[in-house]
């Protein structure tokens, strides 16, 4: 074989590979951060069941844990999609590099005296000499990717395994503080003063009306009397949360496949996920109403109404008076296993909808000009 084409061909097959595909930045750190955050949620349960307030710290401790999952999970499949990134490189490689290790392996079979000798003259043996320097250089280069490459692989399959077993941890612990919080409600004995007065009278207003914008309207007309000691809900505009961690799926005014158009917005949530308050009000109703599910109505101030609708377990009590956070209730569904919680993807998983509206003096107002929707979609 001719020096001058061995060489070009052995150019050709080595410096010619093709870098390592991108990859997410941070990925294994971004699965452990969001693991620790999971563990540290697990933990804080502990603390839950000896705290004065055990209704709240349960409260914080559910909410701890349904964003941590949420966080390891898409953390595990940043991972897991990295993790099938390199390895598709490194199969790549894989045919590349044995020809150049062929390549190089036949250089060596090569005589000493041969390899010093260029038919067309000392310059042309100089020039053969660097670029053998060239593709050992580059050889080492790729040796040292492929390398790096191959620890990479291994450090993204311990994080998924580690992490496995953190989701799996975490879904048992959020299993258990849901029905904690449940029991804690349950032997709740003192009633709010206004109970008995408002489920009467919302007995009364449920049977006369046909619609959500009639109840709205009724309770406009009736208000709770405790506007003055909340704090006022007009300097909430623009800076509510979502009332779960949820996804929207449709905006005010959108149609649903059957040509529905509802003034709120629908969001999907996680099933058995926990919802709580917007914002300080009384709760005016809540229990089923019309075709919404159970319903939670809660009163932020005069003239104001918060419709939360599609809930399965309901927690507070008509007349009773929450502060923004407090548990509203708990989604249908039950609570999947770790291999079911990592294979759906965010948007199936969150199977359930939630109803969420907002009423001035009976009428509907876009809730979007009113809750923090950075980062959602509608």
């Amino acid at each position: 074989m001719r020096r001058g084409g061995f060489l070009g061909w052995m150019l050709a097959a080595g410096l010619g590979l093709s870098p390592a595909a991108p990859g997410l930045a941070n990925t294994a750190e971004n699965a452990q951060a969001a693991a620790i955050d999971l563990l540290t949620a697990i933990d804080s349960l502990g603390e839950a069941r000896q705290a004065p307030d055990q209704i709240e710290a349960l409260t914080r401790a559910i909410q701890a844990h349904e964003a941590g999952l949420s966080a390891l999970r898409e953390g595990m499949r940043e991972a897991a999609l990295r993790e099938a990134a390199v390895a598709r490189v490194l199969e790549q490689q894989q045919a590349q590099v044995s020809r150049v290790l062929g390549a190089m392996m036949a250089v060596e079979r090569v005589e000493g005296p041969v390899m010093m000798v260029h038919p067309q003259g000392p310059l042309a043996t100089a020039r053969a000499g660097m670029m053998i320097a060239d593709v050992a250089a580059g050889m080492q280069a790729e040796a040292d990717r492929i390398g790096t490459l191959v620890r990479e692989l291994r450090d993204l399959r311990a994080v998924r395994e580690d992490a496995v077993e953190t989701l799996a941890s975490g879904l048992a612990s959020l299993q258990g503080a849901r029905a904690e919080l449940s029991q804690a409600m349950a032997d709740r004995r003192e009633l709010p003063p206004r109970v008995g007065d408002d489920e009467a009278r919302m007995l009364a207003l449920l049977e006369s009306v046909r619609t959500l914008q009639g109840l709205a309207a009724g309770l406009a007309e009736r208000p709770s009397g405790t506007a003055s000691e909340l704090p006022l809900f007009e300097t909430a505009r623009g800076r509510l949360e979502l009332p779960a961690i949820a996804t929207i799926l449709r905006g005010a005014g959108e149609a649903d496949a059957a040509g529905i158009e509802r003034p709120g917005l629908v969001l999907a949530t996680e099933p058995g996920a926990l919802v709580v308050a917007p914002w300080y009000g009384t709760v005016r109703y809540r229990g089923p109403l019309l075709d919404y599910g159970n319903v939670v109505l809660l009163e932020p101030g005069e003239g104001w109404l918060i419709v939360v609708a599609g809930l399965d377990v309901v927690y507070p009590r008509a007349g009773e008076v929450l502060a923004q956070g407090d548990a509203l209730g708990l989604m249908p569904g039950g609570d999947p296993v770790a291999d079911e919680f990592v294979r759906a993807d965010e948007v199936a998983s969150r199977s359930e909808t939630l109803y969420l509206e907002l009423r001035r003096n009976g009428q509907a107002i876009d809730p979007a000009d009113w809750f923090d929707l950075s980062g959602q979609e509608p």
